[in-house]
């Protein structure tokens, strides 16, 4: 039998205290449901069985936390409740936080859905502006330390010590024709110190003086800091720029030079009826390292919108361009749309298998929930993506076929694996391949985040 609409009373703990602020809602899935108001700071969500009977059923205690950004949920009810996804049992208490999804029984098809949503105000937002930056995230992914004089790189806009990407681009420069950024390979161009961000390496230094290196370390990441200025890297692809870099065996500059580095093909001449001028603005492409001008005017695309990185295959393809000992051009194979890639690529069988759900995904027969791509609502068969977009969204669809095959249809080793405790969201699975085979991952998580 399903449950009517939730009611929400304040709990009977001494240390809950109403407010007329409302400070969080509980957003329905379903339409004919309405929003559960939350403005206590501890509160028991209920239920009743019929709109006219007076027996009503707690589900979960909301607590809002002293961070005011997430509040704790206990499981009040007689039975398993999920929240995203997570089996929560009776009496179990998790961190809950805006976006969360709660369902009121083990599974959404039988039980009401509610988005946990936090209501904004003026002490909220000032707790947002002090703990918006992670502490993870100001970290170097070369020392795996807090930036010390920290410098930004472009144009990925990675950012790292001065001293430690100063030794990473003193051995690529002897080693390597190019320099490519230390965290995601793409080709670095520039590389400047980022006074912004040294204002805030400063104050995570402050809040958290654990993080704080020893004076010698410090000594030592400074003697190899070498980047005083903006500075303009070459790529010895073959290719020219005004601008390019010396060593001079203390510090990098930039001076002039005949150098310069990759070029666009339409900047010394019109191709396909364009041309650039002083004003055209370029791109990068993440693949090659090439430039292309940025084109508002045309219906290619020239970013992935799995990934809204930068690349230049189908743009060069559209004007005819293929690759030069001056011009960098990706093949377009590199970039191309979700059924184009279905058809050339993929095997007989796997063919069949991922067009028919490419042509799901397409009828929106799918839910997009965790597909691990951008803009994942506006995904469609005629999309470009880049390769590594392709085989996440090839994944994600097996990942569906999977799961609507009968057990009859799998071999007899598969059926009887026990459900890993952390299902599809198992990291383990990735690189242990043992433990992918000893254990099925087709499952909801019903352990971790």
């Amino acid at each position: 039998m399903k449950e009517h609409p939730f009611m929400a009373e304040v709990g009977e703990s001494s240390g809950s205290q109403s407010s007329s602020q409302i400070w969080a809602k509980l957003v329905p899935l379903q339409a004919q449901q309405s929003d559960i108001e939350v403005c206590s700071d501890e509160m028991i969500v209920s239920s009743q069985i019929t709109s006219s009977s007076q027996v009503k059923h707690d589900w979960c205690k909301i607590t809002w936390n002293a961070d005011m950004l997430t509040a704790m949920m206990q499981n009040k009810s007689s039975n398993d409740i999920l929240v995203d996804d997570a089996v929560v049992r009776r009496e179990d208490v998790v961190e809950i936080k805006c976006g969360t999804e709660m369902v009121l029984g083990p599974n959404r098809e039988e039980y009401l859905s509610y988005i946990f949503k936090l209501m904004p105000n003026q002490e909220t937002c000032k707790k947002k502006l002090k703990i918006s930056v992670d502490v993870e995230h100001a970290k170097c992914s070369i020392c795996l330390n807090i930036w010390h004089d920290v410098i930004t790189i472009a144009p990925c806009l990675h950012n790292f010590c001065n001293g430690c990407f100063s030794e990473w681009l003193k051995r690529s420069q002897k080693k390597h024709s190019g320099v490519l950024c230390p965290q995601c390979r793409a080709v670095v161009q520039f590389a400047g110190r980022n006074p912004f961000l040294r204002n805030i390496e400063d104050e995570i230094l402050q809040a958290d003086p654990s993080l704080k290196r020893s004076d010698e370390e410090i000594a030592l990441i400074d003697s190899y800091a070498t980047i005083r200025s903006n500075l303009a890297i070459r790529s010895e692809r073959g290719s020219r720029r005004k601008r390019g870099w010396a060593y001079d065996g203390d510090e990098y500059a930039s001076e002039e030079s005949d150098d310069v580095g990759p070029q666009c093909p339409q900047c010394g001449s019109a191709i396909g009826g364009f041309q650039c001028n002083q004003q055209t603005i370029h791109i990068q492409c993440q693949n090659c390292g090439g430039m292309m001008p940025s084109r508002a005017d045309m219906d290619v695309p020239q970013h992935c919108s799995g990934c809204d990185g930068s690349f230049c295959g189908a743009y060069w393809q559209a004007q005819r361009v293929t690759r030069s000992e001056y011009h960098p051009v990706c093949n377009h194979e590199t970039f191309r749309p979700i059924t184009e890639r279905c058809i050339s690529q993929s095997g007989r069988t796997l063919q069949e298998v991922v067009a028919e759900w490419i042509r799901k995904l397409n009828n929106r027969e799918i839910d997009r929930t965790r597909m691990p791509l951008n803009h994942a609502e506006r995904i469609t068969a005629a999309t470009h993506v880049c390769s590594t977009c392709y085989e996440k969204l090839v994944s994600f669809l097996l990942y569906w076929f999977r799961i609507s095959l009968p057990k009859y249809h799998l071999p007899s080793d598969a059926s009887q694996r026990e459900d890993c405790w952390y299902g599809y969201a198992c990291r383990t699975q990735h690189h242990n391949e043992e433990h992918a085979r000893k254990r099925n991952h087709v499952c909801r998580p019903t352990r971790g985040a």
